[in-house]
């Protein structure tokens, strides 16, 4: 007989709960996904028009499409390995130029090139000659010096600005704000001890602006400054990857092959679709819309005020809750007391910073709505309450994520530092933050990714569901993509619920990506430097 062991009976019990709760756990997360896959599915189908489409021409688009990307796969699979990577971000880079094109030709709507161009020359430039200066010295006073610098050339440009008559067409002004910075920083990397070299890069990437300006508009039909943000965005940066690659190892060309192959299928697909189909799908999220504004029409309806309006506020959000909550972060773990009563008043502190951190955003909107509008008086509705009241949302997430990344770095670090003779601050600066930036900067993109998707809070301070101009300062009207698209949903016109709002929701989801994987890459990218 047998002697019974408690102990093996209680771990079989235990190891059987824990895959039962395995199972569980993992059954409900690709419920949760596949639920989620489905939605965003059928709101694709909505945006793009695709029931619109027939049955032979699906068939059509997929074999055209299909067979360059399945054989270049193949290529990759079998053939090249080593290139698979490569393949990636070269076909990565030209899109997302192109929704960075997009940001900027959003600031240039809003700010005119001449602003950037006269604070860039007088304010930018003098405070990076002057770090350059100081830190070629190993002179701590760098930074100091170069905002110094920045401070006086910005006083500067506001009592000028207003003087200035005369100034050069828009095209070279973005030449000189856009094309020579990047040409700079990629003959910099390309070439970091030959100047020659560096000259000849410089010159050649000014001299492609140039060129941009004049075959833009005759190639694509956009305006010369179009063109110039084109170029500086998108090919500049293909152009700097591929001599990146190319210069490393000459064999590996297949690989910058990526976007091509790409682009062809989405051409072959769309030509042997509409060769073979009858009818092919009808979308709603075309250029139209993301250029167009608000219309009682759904064939003109677009989202481009909205589209600024976050731009804006998420600007306004970034700034704001960066700062803010790692500066606080950064007080709460290096220099907050930890023991005795301002010990015990460290720890309130921070529990209610978690606390915060799971407050409804209505709350929030509340809260702008009495501190920001009532109290200090800023009026309803404008851009700069909707930032400042979005930072409070997220604020608390920001500073708590910003706690972890900075609580990650280990403790001999800032005694090594200490050791050879380091003041706090510095061990801050130099040994702390660089290896906490991958965390705080993933957790705050991550929070702005909630912060560009909230409703509640912008319609508690006054912001107007619906604009027809984007604003051009702080103190204008604003909405945002998900306020437009909320007015959408509930339209009494069907068009709009069943088609409009999709695509505003369509383009919402690719911006939160973006920042999405902008918080991947920016993360990856810390690492390997820490």
């Amino acid at each position: 007989m047998s002697e019974h062991n408690p102990d093996t009976a209680f771990a079989g019990v235990s190891r059987l709960r824990g895959r039962i709760f395995g199972s569980l756990a993992k059954a409900a997360s690709w419920l949760g996904v596949v639920v989620l896959a489905w939605l965003l599915f059928m709101v694709v189908v909505d945006a793009f028009g695709l029931t619109a489409a027939s049955t032979d021409w699906y068939l059509g688009a997929l074999v055209g499409f299909g067979a360059p990307l399945a054989t270049y796969s193949a290529y990759l699979y079998w053939k090249r390995p080593d290139l698979r990577w490569i393949a990636v971000r070269a076909t990565v880079i030209p899109p997302a130029g192109l929704i960075f094109a997009g940001a900027i030709f959003v600031l240039f709507l809003v700010f005119e090139p001449f602003f950037w161009f006269l604070y860039y020359t007088i304010a930018v430039l003098p405070a990076v000659a002057v770090y350059g200066h100081f830190a070629t010295r190993d002179d701590t006073r760098a930074p100091l010096a170069a905002g110094f610098v920045g401070v006086v050339g910005l006083v500067i440009g506001y009592f000028v600005e207003p003087l200035i008559l005369i100034m050069p067409l828009p095209w070279i002004m973005l030449v000189w704000v856009l094309v020579v910075p990047a040409g700079a920083l990629i003959a910099y990397r390309q070439a970091p001890e030959d100047r020659q070299q560096q000259v000849t890069i410089l010159g050649t990437g000014v001299a492609g602006g140039v060129l941009a300006s004049y075959l833009g508009p005759a190639l694509i039909g956009v305006t010369p400054d179009t063109a110039v943000i084109l170029y500086a965005a998108t090919l500049l940066p293909v152009a700097w990857y591929n001599g990146a690659v190319l210069a490393n190892d000459r064999s590996a060309w297949p690989g910058l092959l990526g976007p091509v192959v790409a682009l062809g299928a989405i051409g072959g697909g769309i030509v042997l679709g509409g060769l073979v189909g009858t009818t092919g799908p009808e979308p709603v999220l075309d250029w139209q819309f993301l250029t167009s504004a608000p219309s009682t029409l759904p064939a003109n309806a677009g989202l481009f005020p909205a589209i600024v309006g976050s731009v804006f506020i998420i600007a306004i959000v970034a700034i704001v809750s960066f700062v803010v909550g790692v500066g606080a972060a950064i007080y709460l773990e290096e220099y907050a007391p930890q023991t005795g009563v301002g010990g015990t008043i460290t720890r309130i502190i921070r529990v209610n910073i978690a606390n915060l951190a799971g407050v409804p955003s209505v709350v929030y909107g509340l809260l702008g709505l009495g501190l920001f509008v009532n109290l200090i008086g800023m009026g309803l509705g404008i851009v700069l309450v909707a930032g400042l009241t979005l930072s409070l949302l997220i604020l608390p997430i920001v500073i708590i994520s910003a706690q972890e990344a900075i609580r990650s770095v280990p403790e001999e670090v800032r005694e090594a530092s200490y050791g050879m003779g380091a003041t706090r601050w510095q061990t801050i600066r130099e040994v702390v933050l660089p290896r906490a930036v991958p965390g705080v900067l993933t957790g705050t993109i991550l929070a702005l990714s909630r912060a560009i998707g909230e409703t509640a809070p912008l319609l508690m301070i006054g912001a107007a569901t619906t604009v027809f101009r984007p604003p051009t300062g702080f103190a204008s009207q604003v909405s945002a993509m998900p306020l437009q698209v909320f007015y959408w949903s509930f339209h009494q016109k069907s068009a709009f619920r069943e088609l409009i709002a999709p695509a505003g929701v369509v383009t919402l989801l690719v911006v939160m990506l973006s920042m999405n994987v902008l918080a991947i890459y920016l993360r990856n990218r810390y690492e390997q430097q820490a």
